[in-house]
C-alpha cells in the first residue's frame, strides 16, 4: 500500500492526536464527575454528563485519526527501510 499523506503530516497528526485524546479524556472524566471548578459557577454548563457525551465523542474521533495516521506513518517507515525511491 501507498501511504496517502505525507511523512510530516502523518507523524504531526500521530503527535496531535495522541495529546488530544490524553487531554480531553481528563477533561470529560472531570465534567462527567460534576467537578466543582468546571461545573460551580454560573456561567459553567449545569448539566456535566452531557458535556462529557460530547468530549467522548471527541476522544473517538482523535482515537480514529491517531489509528489512521499512525497507520499512515508506518506506511513512511516500511517504505523508507526497502529503499523505495520517492518522487516529490
Amino acid at each position: 500500500m501507498k501511504p496517502i499523506v505525507s511523512a510530516l503530516n502523518a507523524w504531526s497528526c500521530v503527535v496531535i492526536s495522541f495529546f488530544a485524546v490524553i487531554i480531553l479524556s481528563i477533561l470529560g472524566s472531570l465534567y462527567r464527575s460534576n467537578h466543582h471548578s468546571f461545573t460551580g459557577s454560573e456561567g459553567d454548563p449545569e448539566d456535566g454528563t452531557a458535556v462529557a457525551g460530547s468530549i467522548f465523542t471527541a476522544v473517538i474521533v482523535y482515537a480514529g485519526f491517531f489509528v489512521f495516521c499512525g497507520f499512515q506513518a508506518f506506511l513512511h517507515v516500511r517504505s523508507s527501510r526497502r529503499g523505495a525511491i520517492t518522487l516529490n
